[in-house]
């Protein structure tokens, strides 16, 4: 089994982690965000480090590719593509609304069967970045920049429990107030819930191009004036 750094920024938690065979090796997060710009470094240095210690040769770098924060997004792949030139290595991109989904399948079996997953990434006043996948992570819906308002989401609290996670959902509870709403906190899009997501991908060969690829932002960035202080 391969050898994968796992890098994510997407959110204000930055972390990374280190795999091989199927288990994490070694992970580090930091919950002091946003500040990537300055943790990023020293924690990828940190699991590199672990593993050219115990010489163990790395085959990939996974990045968490978005929807999320627009500068959060460019530090973490600008660092993932220059680890993978650096090392020749290969470059897997992870969505980051997948991989709010897979604590929940892996650890959450009080889930109902049919239940439809809606991971949130919180965006600005009621507005979220969210998806809707089945418990396969099969696409139910097609990921959306989303004004939250009470009907949002009704044409599947209807016919299925759905479960909203992430640091955009906790914002939402008031609003949607269905009984098949359920809402689990705490869940973040970690690195080391990559594991999963990237081993699937590289198996099948889903690798991007490291010169090329650019991060699934969703919306474009709009730059704000700076307000006048006199």
């Amino acid at each position: 089994m391969p050898c994968i750094v796992h890098i994510e920024t997407a959110t204000d938690v930055c972390s990374v982690a280190l795999s091989q065979d199927g288990k994490v090796l070694t992970s580090e997060e930091n919950y002091d965000g946003p500040n990537h710009n300055v943790v990023l470094g020293p924690l990828v240095n940190e699991v590199v480090s672990f593993a050219d210690s115990h010489a163990i040769p790395i085959d990939a770098v996974a990045v968490s590719s978005g929807p999320g924060s627009y500068t959060g997004l460019r530090i973490g792949v600008s660092t993932a593509k220059g680890l993978c030139y650096g090392r020749n290595l290969k470059l897997i991109s992870i969505s980051t609304l997948e991989l709010l989904c897979v604590p929940i399948l892996l650890y959450h079996e009080e889930i109902p069967d049919d239940a439809l997953l809606c991971p949130m990434i919180d965006a600005r006043r009621m507005e979220v970045y969210a998806g809707i996948y089945d418990r396969a992570l099969r696409p139910v819906r097609t990921v959306a920049a989303d004004i939250v308002t009470p009907e949002t989401y009704a044409e599947y609290l209807e016919q299925h429990p759905v479960v909203f996670i992430g640091n955009g959902a906790a914002k939402c509870k008031d609003t949607i107030r269905h009984p098949n709403a359920i809402f689990i906190e705490g869940i973040h899009p970690l690195a080391k819930n990559m594991l999963p997501l990237a081993e699937k991908a590289l198996a099948a060969d889903k690798t991007e191009d490291v010169a090329y690829f650019e991060p699934f932002y969703l919306k474009d960035f709009v730059a704000t004036k700076p307000k006048k202080l006199f």
